[in-house]
């Protein structure tokens, strides 16, 4: 059987994710709650796109336009991680939207705002105000320590 990089790719995600939910599993329940609440839908999604990766493995060879597309999302994920890493999660959540719909959605800078806007408040409310989560500051806010 031959492995597409789409595969390979989201094979790796399923790992790194079921890691962190077996890892997270160990913790207080406070502590694990939020890496629970990104891992286990990023595995279920991840083993999905794997299931689809190799139904469509068959069909078709892959294509230049599929390296470009997975670079393309490894580049947005970089730039996430970096934003987080600079300006913290709080911050990096709603620029980072509102970059990936104006840039790679081509979405209208006010439709952009606003779902920017609305993801930030609702990130806002169920991690700082009601779950009480402390987020460490960016780099660059926090002084580089």
């Amino acid at each position: 059987m031959r492995i597409s990089g789409a595969m390979a790719f989201s094979a790796g995600l399923a790992m790194v994710a079921a890691y962190a939910v077996l890892t997270a599993l160990r913790w207080p329940p406070k502590a694990a709650l939020f890496p629970l609440v990104t891992s286990i839908p990023l595995l279920v999604l991840a083993v999905v796109q794997m299931v689809t990766d190799w139904r469509a493995l068959s069909a078709s060879e892959d294509a230049p336009q599929e390296t470009r597309a997975a670079l393309g999302v490894l580049a947005w994920m970089a730039g996430f991680i970096a934003l987080v890493f600079l300006l913290g999660f709080p911050l990096a959540v709603p620029l980072f939207i509102f970059g990936y719909l104006m840039i790679a959605g081509r979405e209208p800078w006010l439709l952009s705002g606003a779902l920017a806007l609305a993801a930030w408040g609702a990130f806002h409310l169920l991690f700082e105000k009601l779950l009480h989560f402390p987020f460490d500051p960016g780099w660059l806010i926090g002084g580089g320590t």
